[in-house]
């Protein structure tokens, strides 16, 4: 019910009304093809025929139209006057069949049914009813007047940001190739620290056989005397012999003199017969207990005797090596740090240049919705509305969450296409299309999502309350250019 015929209504009610003369059944609208001592021509256009033959209970036009007034055509249809309502038409069939279709009774005039003229009640409770739909909408629409100012506002502010998010943008990017830059430098010897780290301890340089440090101490020498690539032979044989020398005295120590027992401290045992101290069983195994001596005089024997110069040579290399691993480290996260930081701004800028330009309505009316979200809760389910993002469907009582459709364009009709919503694309049905979702707007004071439904498999339709939809309230001189048909 629009505005316009609403104020009209509201006019209505201290007018009387007056009966325009015309054949049973016609509206106002046509009251012209139906001139009483004219001949008749089927509003098809399909035949003429006299005046007289129309509404004489027999069809002669195809269309029905000579008909008006009686159940002889079977496509026909009655005009209910219902003056103080609203008028209306019925399916022709209806006439005289012992039901009262229009509440001013006039479809049952043959048919000896008792009818009551209701129209003006129900055009006062109408009228009560629009009367406050009409506040409403007026409400609505003062509250639609500041969802427009204060998107005018965020959307300054959003592109201010966005100004001012480009300006950091710049500084980060040249912060992430001066970084860059930085990486790369602290990379390059930490990469030549690795490669000569890795030759020493595989052995590639050479010491003539001799153990794992003596080549710590070639790399040493190596190094001393410009690199491995760039060695004289000559010096570094004389200045090899030399280390070599001091690292086999220092690291290979003579072996200590032989203890002799004295003589006071040799006993003889006091019994041959051991089985008389021990049982069988707990006799200690002598044999075993040498040989387990034997094997730990072994293994101290084997293992590498680290001398003092071999020592230190090996902690000035892994020293130098981890110097080079922190140092390319610390550049590597700062460089990252600052490329993350980086891929934040990007975002950022990415959501706001959506945000500012997506279709929020003629004058960004509906701006308000975004980023925020609506629930329904029926006997079963919980719906979710998440306007120009999705609509999702969850069990009540614990369940996965159905996805009933992600934000696809507006709907409406040409003359008002912000009024409907269209939700495609969702969680396949079994055996069956995806799962869509059209949201009816409709004006009121608050915003909340009222009603849902499924009127076809998978296809569901929702209503959903928001000023944002609200029109201007129609003047006086708009209604009155209406006409109301009697």
């Amino acid at each position: 019910m629009s505005c316009q015929y609403l104020l009209l209504l509201l006019l209505s009610v201290g007018v009387s009304a007056v009966e325009v003369q015309r054949p049973r059944g016609v509206p106002l609208s046509k009251r012209q093809f139906y001139e009483e001592g004219n001949p008749f021509t089927c509003l098809d256009g399909s035949r003429t025929i006299p005046f007289d033959r129309v509404n004489d209970d027999y069809c002669d036009c195809q269309d029905g139209s000579d008909e008006p007034g009686t159940a002889a055509c079977p496509n026909g249809s009655f005009h209910c006057t219902n003056a103080g309502f609203r008028p209306g038409f019925i399916p022709s069939s209806r006439i005289n069949d012992g039901i009262c279709d229009c509440c001013d009774t006039t479809d049952e005039y043959n048919s000896g049914a008792a009818c009551q003229n209701t129209c003006r009640e129900m055009g006062r409770k109408e009228r009560e009813s629009m009367q406050k739909m009409a506040e409403i909408a007026k409400e609505g629409f003062m509250l639609k007047q500041q969802l427009i100012q204060e998107s005018k506002r965020g959307l300054e502010d959003k592109k201010a940001k966005h100004a001012d998010i480009e300006v950091s943008k710049n500084e980060l990017e040249k912060t992430v190739e001066a970084l860059r830059t930085v990486k790369e430098t602290a990379e390059q010897p930490e990469k030549e620290a690795k490669e000569r780290h890795l030759k020493a301890w595989e052995g590639k340089l050479g010491c003539d056989g001799i153990s794992l440090e003596c080549v710590c101490v070639c790399v040493c020498v190596c190094g001393l005397l410009g690199g491995v690539d760039q060695v004289d032979s000559v010096a570094f044989e004389s200045i090899w012999h030399v280390i070599k020398e001091k690292y086999i005295s220092e690291a290979i120590p003579e072996p200590p003199a032989p203890v002799e027992t004295p003589p006071e401290e040799i006993r003889e045992p006091e019994s041959d017969n051991d089985s008389e101290l021990y049982p069988e069983e707990d006799i200690p195994d002598e044999e075993e207990d040498d040989e387990e001596e034997d094997e730990d005089d072994d293994t101290d024997d084997g293992d590498f005797k680290v001398s003092p110069l071999g020592f230190s040579i090996k902690l000035m290399l892994d020293d130098s090596h981890n110097f080079f691993l922190v140092t390319a480290q610390k550049a590597r996260d700062a460089f990252e740090e600052a490329e993350k930081a980086l891929r934040e701004v990007d975002d950022q800028i990415k959501n706001l240049e959506k945000e500012i330009s997506f279709d929020f309505g003629p004058t960004a009316e509906f701006a308000y919705l975004y980023s925020q979200c609506y629930e329904l809760t029926t006997s079963e389910y919980i719906y979710r509305l998440c306007p120009f993002n999705r609509v999702s469907q969850k069990p009540k009582f614990g369940g996965s969450e159905t996805n009933l459709g992600s934000w696809g364009q507006w709907a409406g009709p040409e003359d008002n296409i912000y009024s409907v919503m269209k939700y495609d694309h969702g969680t396949g049905c079994w055996q069956g299309p995806n799962r869509s979702t059209t949201i009816k707007v409709t004006c009121g004071k608050e915003t909340v999502l009222v009603s849902t439904s499924e009127p076809s498999r998978c296809e569901y339709l929702m209503e959903f309350i928001s000023p944002a939809v609200c029109q201007e309230p129609s003047t006086l001189d708009s209604a009155l250019h209406d006409h109301t048909e009697l």
